[in-house]
């Protein structure tokens, strides 16, 4: 019996987590969160192809300079960087430009609740590709939870559009496929990518500015442009912090503490993304943008539960 309790308190301690662990998951759920209304802002002046360009050529920038701190070294050109390219593609240049071209017409704080469909998306994704993580029940009813939730955020750009602002639809849907992109992502980087994930975040996020900065060369001519300061200031902060900086504590986190703890930025950060939009930006949601917030967190809640 003794040594039963001596291991339930062994068992108790190892589930604790630190302050340290804490104020990374709340640093990263700032950073995150805010990404949103800082994507808003920078949009306001600045094309998106041009803010995705410079938030990632600054992101990548700074995870060279953190490698190069470590000693570290990105890999020579081989088959890897095959793998960097999808990851780079569908992790980072495709989703930061599917979003941000979204929220020159969603709101920051709509654009948060919606990105919280990731989770779901990851589910589905990998049921069919990874061995062991099979749609259990609870899988499934979480799922049809949250996919509830979304259609009640839609529901009133779906009556809007009837009557020609069909444009709302199509950001709203622009946010969906980034969230989707994003699970594809998680996915993918736990089938490819088995090396320092240093070394391949800083690999891919070069494979997505080396992509996106041509594309904003050639069709926004950055040298016209007229950014207002506050459009600078907020690009250089998602470079910099929700796009570097969050990596880094993404990672550091995820060694120390697992990834189900991680999970629960999933659940505060759309709480960050509405909190900030409407009390900064003076955004207004509706009754049904907070049942689908509420309806998706209950359904990313009940597709982690586990039985004892």
């Amino acid at each position: 019996m003794a040594s039963v309790r001596r291991g339930s308190r062994r068992i108790c301690m190892s589930q604790q987590r630190t302050l340290t662990e804490w104020a990374l998951l709340l640093a990263l759920v700032a950073m995150w969160g805010s990404s949103f209304m800082f994507n808003k802002l920078g949009v306001a002046t600045v094309p998106p192809a041009t803010l995705v360009a410079a938030r990632l050529t600054l992101g990548t920038l700074a995870m060279l300079a953190l490698l190069h701190a470590r000693g570290l070294r990105l890999p020579p050109i081989g088959p890897i960087w095959g793998a960097y390219a999808v990851l780079g593609i569908v992790g980072n240049a495709a989703p930061f430009f599917l979003i941000t071209w979204a929220q020159q017409v969603v709101d920051s704080a709509l654009a948060g609740i919606l990105i919280a469909a990731m989770p779901l998306g990851t589910l589905v994704l990998a049921h069919l590709l990874v061995p062991g993580e099979r749609m259990t029940s609870n899988r499934v009813l979480g799922f049809l939870l949250g996919f509830g939730g979304i259609v009640f955020l839609m529901e009133p750009a779906a009556v809007a559009g009837v009557g020609g602002s069909a444009i709302q639809i199509l950001s709203q849907l622009a946010v969906l496929c980034g969230a989707l992109c994003y699970s594809a992502n998680s996915v993918m980087a736990r089938l490819l990518i088995k090396s320092d994930f240093m070394v391949a975040a800083a690999g891919t996020l070069l494979i997505a500015a080396a992509l996106m900065l041509p594309i904003a060369v050639v069709h926004d001519q950055p040298w016209t442009l007229h950014p207002s300061f506050t459009s600078v200031s907020a690009i250089v902060w998602l470079g910099v912090g929700p796009t570097a900086v969050a990596t880094i504590l993404y990672f550091r986190l995820i060694s120390s503490a697992g990834p189900t703890f991680m999970s629960l930025v999933n659940y505060l950060s759309p709480a960050v993304a509405v909190f900030l939009g409407v009390t900064l930006l003076g955004e207004q949601l509706g009754v049904s943008a907070y049942t689908g917030l509420a309806l998706i967190l209950a359904g990313i809640a009940l597709s982690q539960w586990r039985r004892r």
